[in-house]
């Protein structure tokens, strides 16, 4: 351990679902902190412009093919992380979807959809990447969840459904793996924009609605979730496991401006 707890020197993260979005944002700090990476996509050609902005920070990062629905896929990901480095000390669980519809129009395959990427695959890369880390005896795991791990939303019944269980999954991980010198805990964000949910920005009345019901009156910018994510990779963090870490502008509070004034 060095005198800066939250220095990632040395240190190899895998964090998938890294062609867009929360990835590269947390991928990218926890590259700043110094640690080399393994990204991954469905597709590695969709990799190249990332990879080459970690490059450009001084760090490597291995691009993998990964499709978190299939078990072969995850498990020969983890091996090829393994090969290009030798170990894996940080894993950011973060490839997931989303289905938004009405609960009643909800499909049997928008539901398998939703919960094998972001439940099932989130469980099975976890076990892959855990079994690498109990024979060191260190490992940071980080399952990305989202202020839907507490809270519900209509028209998002499935991704509820997921996130809900990634909370209760990640406290279940931590018992098991805690003894082996793993910490797994959920990061989960608030409302952020991203290509998945871009139309809703679009919508001034809903952007406006949202932010009312922030207490910080914004949605969340990619530098908010670095703090976060660096803290749970690094040995800061140590002694914290099993827990859920909401970046959220305290929305999860249930706070709104109407029932401030009526108090």
């Amino acid at each position: 351990m060095t005198d800066n707890l939250f220095d990632l020197t040395g240190k190899v993260a895998i964090v998938t679902g890294t062609s867009r979005g929360l990835g590269q944002y947390m991928g990218r700090a926890l590259a700043k902190a110094g640690a080399d990476l393994v990204i991954t996509s469905r597709n590695a050609e969709t990799l190249a412009d990332f990879q080459a902005q970690i490059e450009a920070l001084g760090r490597r990062a291995v691009p993998v093919e990964l499709d978190v629905r299939d078990h072969d896929s995850i498990r020969q990901a983890v091996e090829l992380a393994c090969e290009a480095y030798g170990k894996i000390d940080i894993l950011v669980n973060n490839a997931g979807c989303n289905v938004r519809k009405p609960a009643v129009e909800v499909t049997w395959d928008d539901w398998n959809l939703v919960l094998e990427t972001n439940l099932r695959g989130t469980f099975f890369v976890a076990q892959a990447v855990a079994k690498k880390m109990i024979p060191r005896r260190y490992g940071r795991i980080i399952n990305i969840g989202s202020v839907t791990c507490v809270a519900g939303y209509a028209g998002l019944g499935p991704y509820c459904a997921s996130r809900g269980g990634v909370k209760q999954l990640t406290m279940s991980l931590a018992d098991d793996w805690g003894p082996h010198g793993i910490t797994v805990n959920c990061l989960a964000p608030g409302w952020f924009k991203t290509a998945q949910n871009a139309v809703m920005y679009e919508q001034p009345g809903w952007l406006a609605y949202l932010i009312d019901r922030i207490p910080l009156k914004r949605p969340g910018q990619p530098r908010d979730l670095d703090g976060a994510v660096v803290f749970l990779a690094s040995d800061a963090s140590e002694y914290v496991t099993g827990q859920t870490l909401l970046v959220d502008g305290g929305i999860s509070t249930g706070a709104t401006k109407a029932t401030v004034e009526e108090q």
